[in-house]
């Protein structure tokens, strides 16, 4: 395979009648390279979690709310159950807060991901 070093993020070539591109690694000494596909270009940059944003982590049905808007809560006070596939998730907080809105209720179906509490 020839290849170019492309502004030393990487290299482009051919591979028969393919062009690709490829990035070089060394782990513990040893060079390798890798060849970029779609998934690697398309990936999006990690971004930390927002710890005032408190999402769904399985897609589910609320089942039961145990806070309201403006109450105050301590690491350990349950949040809510989340019931998925039959079995009931109880949801707790990990730090002191304030509870500064509520965005889901009870009988509500939300998929993976789905913001349901904002603290303050």
């Amino acid at each position: 395979m020839e290849s170019n070093d492309v502004n030393g993020n990487g290299y482009e070539g051919e591979n028969g009648d393919k062009k690709v591109r490829c990035k070089s690694l060394v782990i513990d000494g040893t060079k390798y390279m890798t060849m970029y596909n779609k998934k690697f270009e398309n990936r999006k940059d990690y971004v930390p979690p927002d710890p005032k944003k408190i999402f769904s982590f399985i897609p589910g049905t609320i089942v039961k709310l145990y806070v309201k808007e403006g109450q105050e809560v301590k690491p350990g006070d349950n949040m809510l159950i989340l019931e998925a596939m039959k079995m009931k998730n109880r949801v707790v907080f990990h730090k002191e807060a304030t509870i500064k809105s509520i965005l889901v209720k009870e009988g509500e179906t939300i998929p993976k991901n789905y913001l349901m509490v904002e603290l303050q």
